[in-house]
C-alpha cells in the first residue's frame, strides 16, 4: 500500500474517499468542531438525526456528500476519549480498515488529526497497522477467483513528513504480522519443516541483507540437537533448523537479541496421540515460527540499525514404528537428559535445543514463543499472551510494551517448587510435570536451559489463532509486542 502526502483542503480533494474520526461525547459541536466549516455541518447532521453516534468502532459511508469532491466520506466512530487504549483504538481502526477493504476503491484520504487525536506516532502506526491486517485475505489453497477491479492501494495523509512515516510503519508492521498469518494458515502437508526452510532463504532474497543458515538433520545430530530430533523421528518429513540473522548495529560490540520460535509444522501428539476433536487446529503449532519469520520481515522492512537473530526449530510431530515412546530418556544439546512421559509435550524438546543452541551468539536477551501448553488458554482465555520470565526487567519491559501497543500479555510464575514437579527417576529432569500448573511448569522445563542469558518466555497458544467461524485463523499475534521490543 502507497502512501502519499496532500496539502488540499479535505473538502477539494479529488479522492474515492475521505475518512474521519469522530469521538463520542456529551456536546456533538465538541466532535466536530475542528473540521472545515462544510464537512462539520454535514456530520452535525448526521449526528443530530442519530444516524451516527461514534461510538467505538461504528464505521458510516456516506455516499456523494454535500460539500466534498470526494466521491464518499467515512466516518468512524472512536468511542469517549476518556475509555480509550491501544487495544480500543486498535479495534477501532479494524473496523475502519475492514470496511475500506470492502468499498470499491482504490484510495482513501485518512484525516490524521481527527482519526489520532494529538497525533502520536504510536496511534498512527496503529492505524497502519490495521490497514496493512484487514487487507489479508486466505485464498492460496483455494479455486482462483477474479481479481478485484478495485483494491485500496493508496492511501494519502496530510502534508506531515513525519505523520507518513509512521503510517508507513503501521503499514510494514501488519504486513510482516500478515506473513505470519499466511505461514499459520497453510495446510500441513504445504507448511512442512522444509517449506519453512525455504520461505526464510525467500525472505534472505527480497532483503539481502540477511544471513539465513540451514541445518538439515545430519547437521543437527552432529552437534548434538538429539532432543529436537527425537520428535521428527516418527515423521517422515524431515526437520530443519533455521538461523535468520539481521546484523545492522554500527557498534561491533552490540549483543544480539535473539527470537526463537516453535515450528511444529504439525502435531497429532506423536504416539500419545491427541483426540480427532479439532486436530485440523494442530497445523497452527508452528505459529511461534510463524511470528520469528514476521518479526524478521518486518525488522528488515524497517532497516533496524540492532543486531537481532531468529531461530526456528521445524519439525512434524507424528506416531510411527520409529518414533519416541513414553518412558524413552533422550539427550539434550547441552548434555541433560529428559524422560519422556508424553510425546504431546514435544514443543518443549524442541525449543530445549534451541535455547541452548542460542547461546553461541551471546544475546543481550532471549525471548522464545510457543504455541506451548492448552493449560494457558484455560488459565489466560484469548486476550492475554502467557509470560514467564526469570529476570523480573525483561517480563516488566514485555508487559508494558504490551499494553502500550495493544497486544497485551500476562505474567505467571516460575518458582523452585513448581521446578519439583519436572523430577525424574530415570533421567536430569522430565518433560512433564502432571496435570497441575501446566504451563508453570513447561516454562520451568525451558529455563533449565537459559541460564547464560537474559529469558523470557511467550506462551501463544490462546492468542495465535481463532478457532471458528468467518474468523478462522492465525491471529499475527504476538508480531507488534515483539518488534516493538525489537526496536527499544
Amino acid at each position: 500500500m502507497d502512501v502519499q502526502r496532500a496539502s488540499t483542503s479535505l473538502t477539494q480533494l479529488q479522492t474515492d474517499c475521505v475518512v474521519v474520526g469522530i469521538p463520542e461525547a456529551e456536546s456533538v459541536e465538541a466532535s466536530v468542531a475542528e473540521l472545515e466549516h462544510g464537512l462539520a455541518s454535514l456530520v452535525q447532521d448526521l449526528m443530530d438525526s442519530g444516524d451516527f453516534k461514534a461510538k467505538a468502532g461504528q464505521v458510516l459511508v456516506v455516499q456523494r456528500p454535500m460539500g466534498l469532491v470526494a466521491k464518499r466520506l467515512v466516518l468512524v466512530g472512536l468511542g469517549r476519549s476518556d475509555k480509550r487504549t491501544a487495544w480500543s483504538e486498535r479495534e477501532c481502526f479494524t473496523a475502519l480498515g475492514q470496511t475500506l477493504h470492502q468499498l470499491p476503491i482504490k484510495s482513501a484520504h485518512l484525516d490524521i488529526s481527527s482519526l489520532v487525536p494529538g497525533q502520536t506516532t504510536a496511534s498512527i502506526e496503529r492505524l497502519g497497522y490495521a490497514l496493512a491486517y484487514t487487507s489479508y485475505h486466505y485464498d492460496t489453497t483455494k479455486p482462483r477467483k477474479e481479481p478485484k477491479t478495485h483494491q485500496l492501494g493508496t492511501v494519502s495523509t496530510g502534508d506531515d513528513a513525519i505523520v507518513a512515516d509512521a503510517l508507513s510503519q503501521g503499514l510494514m508492521i501488519g504486513e510482516g504480522a500478515n506473513l505470519t498469518r499466511e505461514l499459520g494458515n497453510l495446510p500441513g502437508n504445504t507448511c512442512t519443516p522444509r517449506y519453512l526452510a525455504s520461505q526464510a532463504e525467500h525472505l534472505s532474497a527480497r532483503y539481502p541483507k540477511l544471513e539465513v543458515e540451514i541445518l538439515d538433520e545430519d547437521a543437527m545430530a552432529e552437534i548434538g540437537m538429539h532432543c529436537l530430533l527425537s520428535v521428527s523421528r516418527g515423521s517422515d518429513e524431515p526437520a530443519r533448523f533455521i538461523i535468520i540473522k539481521h546484523m545492522q548495529d554500527p557498534d561491533p560490540t552490540a549483543k544480539p537479541k535473539v527470537l526463537v520460535g516453535k515450528g511444529v509444522t504439525f502435531d497429532t501428539g506423536g504416539i500419545s496421540l491427541k483426540p480427532g476433536s479439532a486436530m485440523d487446529e494442530m497445523k497452527f503449532d508452528m505459529c511461534g515460527a510463524a511470528t520469528v519469520m514476521g518479526c524478521m520481515q518486518v525488522v528488515s522492512a524497517l532497516a533496524l540499525p540492532k543486531n537481532i537473530i531468529g531461530v526456528i526449530g521445524a519439525v512434524e510431530n507424528m506416531p510411527s514404528g520409529r518414533a519416541i515412546k513414553p518412558g524413552d530418556v533422550v539427550t539434550t544439546l547441552s548434555g541433560q537428559t529428559v524422560e519422556i512421559l508424553n510425546t504431546d509435550a514435544e514443543g518443549r524438546l524442541v525449543l530445549c535445543d534451541a535455547l541452548t543452541y542460542v547461546e553461541r551468539f551471546d544475546p543481550e536477551a532471549v525471548v522464545d514463543i510457543a504455541t506451548l501448553t492448552g493449560a494457558c488458554l484455560v488459565a489466560l482465555g484469548k486476550h492475554n499472551t502467557g509470560l514467564l520470565s526469570t529476570d523480573d526487567a525483561l517480563a516488566e519491559t514485555l508487559l508494558t510494551l504490551g499494553r502500550e501497543v495493544g497486544d497485551p500479555c500476562w505474567r505467571l510464575p516460575i518458582e523452585e517448587p513448581y521446578q519439583k514437579l519436572l523430577d525424574s527417576n530415570f533421567a536430569d529432569i522430565a518433560n512433564i510435570g502432571g496435570r497441575d500448573a501446566g504451563t508453570i511448569t513447561a516454562a520451568c522445563f525451558l529455563s533449565r536451559f537459559t541460564d547464560a542469558y537474559r529469558w523470557a518466555h511467550l506462551d501463544i497458544a490462546g492468542t495465535a489463532w481463532f478457532s471458528s467461524g468467518k474468523a478462522k485463523g492465525a491471529s499475527g499475534r504476538p508480531v507488534p509486542l515483539l518488534v516493538e521490543w525489537l526496536r527499544q
